[in-house]
């Protein structure tokens, strides 16, 4: 008689591709958006060549996507090389796979295209178009560089009123900086935390008021999601599922912090009101920003440290944009 110690055990069956790549990604601790963006893209690429399984494709496939991309559906340079991304950390991260071929896929160059930059006179006049929560989410983003989601992941810790600093927390590349608060706007965030506080309070009174945590740190402080530090400086006006347990037994509801399509519409509005004659959305003030320090005679170094960019270079199309050109130089013309 077999012992049932030793009877043979089923095997758990593996994880399903996609389940693999959400896996992945969340250990990666990567933002929901970056996750959204890998699956939204693994699942158009697989769909295309009719449900393959990404080990039986290799770099014709891709090519193939690609050019498909390009052609058919008209996409930017940069959209056909960011769509190849996802794929290959599929390839590489989840099914273990080298990609050696993948050096001989033909890369989409993409055109330099200087920033939209606003003149001061722009920016005062698209600021003065907005109100409330808008215009204070725009003000920080023109007051201290900062990226749009970058001002809309803000915690109340991360805002120092003595020091009149903020502290950025995972920017671009999951790195932290410190940029200026604004003297302006002091009082304005002031006020504006005392009608949020009331909200979290409102929130707690409803056994809720849980906000968002990084996994290690929900882990390793289960009770500090309720603390007040840890809200949000601009959070929503609705509670909603949150994404990361959609397909749970067990989904929770939380206030996230404010959507960014609210500011872009607001953006948009503002400067059509303001009958400013160029594409300007919340990412130009942080163009603006870094011109306008130049413009003010603040050395390059410095800029590139607030706006938290690796590399200097990247720093340096602002050169291009200033009144009088990359190097100070005039025009002959203006000399006659």
């Amino acid at each position: 008689m077999q012992n049932s110690l030793q009877s043979p055990v089923k095997n758990a069956e593996p994880p399903k591709l996609l389940e693999q790549v959400r896996g992945k990604i969340r250990l990666k601790h990567y933002s929901i958006r970056t996750e959204q963006a890998y699956l939204d893209w693994i699942k158009r690429f697989i769909l295309h060549f009719d449900k393959r399984h990404p080990n039986e494709m290799g770099a014709v496939e891709v090519e193939e996507f690609l050019t498909h991309l390009a052609v058919e559906r008209n996409v930017a340079a940069s959209t056909q090389n960011q769509a190849k991304v996802p794929y290959c950390f599929c390839i590489k991260k989840c099914l273990g796979v080298e990609l050696p071929w993948l050096d001989n896929v033909e890369q989409a160059k993409a055109p330099k295209r200087l920033p939209t930059v606003l003149t001061k006179n722009e920016v005062q006049a698209g600021l003065s178009r907005l109100t409330g929560t808008h215009w204070l989410v725009a003000s920080l983003l023109y007051g201290t560089g900062m990226r749009i989601l970058e001002a809309l992941r803000l915690r109340v810790k991360d805002i120092d009123f003595e020091r009149k600093e903020i502290l950025i927390r995972d920017g671009k590349g999951f790195k932290d900086r410190v940029t200026m608060l604004p003297l302006t706007l002091i009082e304005p965030l002031k006020t504006h935390l005392g009608r949020v506080k009331q909200l979290h309070q409102n929130d707690l009174n409803d056994s809720l008021g849980a906000v968002y945590m990084p996994q290690a740190l929900g882990l390793k402080y289960p009770y500090a999601a309720r603390d007040w530090i840890w809200q949000y400086v601009f959070p929503s006006g609705n509670l909603s599922q949150d994404p990361r347990t959609k397909d749970t037994e067990a989904p929770v509801m939380r206030r996230h912090h404010l959507q960014d399509q609210s500011i872009q519409r607001a953006m948009r509005q503002a400067v059509v009101d303001a009958a400013i004659t160029k594409p300007a959305t919340p990412h130009t003030l942080r163009h603006s920003f870094a011109t306008h320090l130049l413009e003010s005679g603040y050395d390059i170094r410095t800029v590139q440290e607030l706006l938290g960019h690796s590399d200097v270079a990247t720093t340096m199309i602002y050169t291009h944009v200033l009144n009088k050109g990359g190097r100070g130089v005039s025009s002959p013309l203006d000399i006659l």
